[in-house]
């Protein structure tokens, strides 16, 4: 009896081990930075400083004809500012001046050791002090997370919110994910790891989760997500929507689309434009964006 007792007191400290670990580990997924430069406007390729003294490369891309804003827009986890340029490019045309950065620990910016929605949102509020005008601000995935957090924070310096792939609420994005990484890393892994993570984050892990911080907001939303997304599951936007308050949220399904490739629909475009023309009147007044 005594030995499956050290034998059961033996796996129980191997798991809390391990757990505490891969909560490590998770933080640290290898980056997959894209190569795909902007090919249109005037390019003007900087650093500005991040809240932490170091610093985040940007894009600022002006228009041939005059500007009609500004629109910045903020990548997903593991990737860099390259990701967001075919969306940029949809902007453009449209005649926006837009802005593209990568996060801290992403591209070229400077490192930075657990990132999290909430330091996204720094950076995105880092390029929008830079920028010092108010902007259309567009975020992907985490990106989509630290957006809405920002706009939180600055509601008016946001004239209108676009989040692709989001997800409504942290434990159970996080769990998601592992889940998708490896099901049987997610179920016999994920809750012990959510549980480190929120003792990490002083039993905070969920207070800036999209979902909590979508009453704060009173500015058009457009909310837009794949139908066969697997990281994120549509249901996570439609949870999302319903946070929001009436008559402020619009939600584009993107059909047969998975996490990230939304954009590539038919319909995405003529939706984007859409939601733009009928909330044109947020960003008619808009100066032009002046030089750096």
């Amino acid at each position: 009896m005594q030995t499956v007792i050290y034998l059961a007191g033996g796996l129980i400290c191997l798991y809390l081990l391990l757990s505490l670990i891969f909560t490590y580990v998770v933080q640290q997924l290898p980056r997959k930075p894209v190569t795909d430069p902007p090919d249109w406007g005037r390019i003007i390729d900087t650093k500005i400083p991040a809240i932490d003294g170091g610093v985040l490369e940007v894009w600022r891309i002006e228009p041939q004809s005059p500007s009609r804003g500004l629109v910045v827009l903020a990548h997903g986890w593991s990737r860099n500012r390259d990701r967001m340029v075919s969306r940029a490019r949809i902007f453009a045309r449209w005649g926006f001046t837009t802005v593209l950065h990568s996060a801290r620990d992403h591209g070229g910016s400077s490192r930075r050791r657990f990132m999290n929605a909430v330091k996204f949102a720094e950076d995105i509020e880092a390029v929008i002090n830079w920028l010092g005008e108010p902007v259309i601000l567009y975020g992907h995935s985490i990106g989509a997370a630290g957006a809405i957090i920002a706009a939180s924070r600055n509601p008016a310096r946001i004239r209108i919110l676009f989040l692709e792939a989001s997800y409504a609420y942290t434990r159970e994005a996080l769990l998601s994910l592992y889940r998708w990484v490896n099901p049987f890393f997610g179920i016999c892994f994920g809750p012990m790891i959510l549980f480190w993570l929120n003792l990490f984050y002083g039993n905070k892990l969920d207070t800036f989760s999209p979902a909590r911080l979508a009453a704060d907001i009173k500015i058009p939303v457009m909310l837009i997500h794949g139908d066969r997304d697997r990281r994120f599951p549509l249901s996570f936007a439609l949870e999302l929507e319903h946070s929001f308050a009436p008559g402020l949220v619009e939600l584009y399904v993107g059909e047969g689309a998975g996490h990230s490739d939304s954009s590539r629909t038919p319909g995405y475009e003529a939706a984007i434009k859409s939601f733009l023309d009928r909330q044109g009147k947020m960003f008619k007044g808009l100066k032009r964006a002046g030089a750096v």
